[in-house]
């Protein structure tokens, strides 16, 4: 398992204003390239997120799907990371005297990169996610502003 943590200089409900956003999708995760549609009831449990992923002209349609959801707590998801498998990633927020803290965690389940041990996993998996929480940092920043 990998596990990430961002302090962002945002309230918690600005947080999740993002990440239960379907169409927004693309704008914070790393490698989903655009939106193609977000089926209700997102974020709730069995909402999905119909995104691709790569750059053009190599890109792969793919689903992101709600498995939890608890209001301006945690939001955890299942992602398709063809041909690599599957994972569960969960986002948890705590509002901080400054904004609030969130904490990625990611989860390979199934396919090939299941099969890594913990820590080379966590190598791909950090570095990246580290990049997922830096762009939504600077998103729930911008709308705190606004």
């Amino acid at each position: 398992m990998s596990e990430n943590e961002c302090l962002i200089d945002a309230s918690v409900d600005d947080v999740f204003a993002i990440l239960t956003d379907g169409w927004s999708y693309a704008a914070w995760v790393v490698g989903a390239s655009r939106i193609r549609d977000v089926d209700p009831p997102w974020p709730e449990a069995g909402g999905r997120i119909h995104h691709s992923v790569g750059a053009w002209p190599l890109v792969i349609d793919d689903t992101t799907t709600a498995l939890e959801y608890e209001p301006l707590r945690r939001l955890k998801l299942q992602v398709r990371v063809w041909p690599a498998g599957r994972g569960e990633v969960e986002f948890r927020a705590t509002e901080t005297p400054t904004g609030c803290r969130v904490v990625m965690t990611e989860q390979a389940t199934s396919g090939p990169i299941s099969l890594l041990p913990p820590a080379v996993a966590n190598l791909a998996l950090h570095p990246r996610n580290a990049e997922t929480l830096k762009r939504l940092k600077l998103l729930a920043e911008k709308r705190s502003e606004a």
